[in-house]
């Protein structure tokens, strides 16, 4: 029996070892730089906006609301808050767009998100989930102004 156990122990011992190695190309000073543990990854809060229960009528205010939406995009990107944003297409669920924001907690996004005019004044609705990504995913953003012609 004691034999059984120990073949088992070793036996799983080597898997884990075998599963786990060493990256040569691991930067340890860039991985800290981005809040990475030790499999490359960190939590973020994904953002889903959601059509709400707002009708804006007058065109002038919601296209003044759609500018401080924006507006507000560019200021969480600039804050370091906002990691990725997007529309979505056409669907069935009402779902808009999406944002992933570099937050902890679901607290810290709510703050954040409430500050979306769009969101505000009840456009969007919004759902706030964990998220569990690679910690390189903001490093995609020194690129935007190199490839974006038109500004928004």
């Amino acid at each position: 029996m004691r034999r059984l156990l120990f073949v088992t122990f070793c036996f799983l011992f080597s898997l884990t070892t075998l599963a786990q190695s060493k990256n040569a190309q691991y930067d340890s000073t860039l991985a800290k730089s981005l809040g990475a543990d030790n499999y490359g990854m960190k939590n973020y809060v994904f953002v889903i906006l959601k059509t709400g229960p707002a009708v804006i009528e007058k065109k002038e205010t919601r296209d003044s609301l759609f500018a401080g939406h924006m507006k507000n995009i560019n200021r969480l990107v600039d804050a370091n808050k906002l990691i990725a944003a997007g529309p979505f297409g056409k669907n069935d669920l009402k779902y808009r767009g999406l944002f992933i924001l570099d937050v902890k907690t679901i607290e810290e996004a709510k703050e954040l998100v409430n500050t979306d005019p769009a969101v505000a004044a009840k456009i969007f609705d919004v759902e706030l989930i964990p998220w569990y990504g690679s910690a390189a995913l903001k490093e995609y953003l020194k690129y935007v102004e190199k490839i974006t012609k038109y500004k928004l």
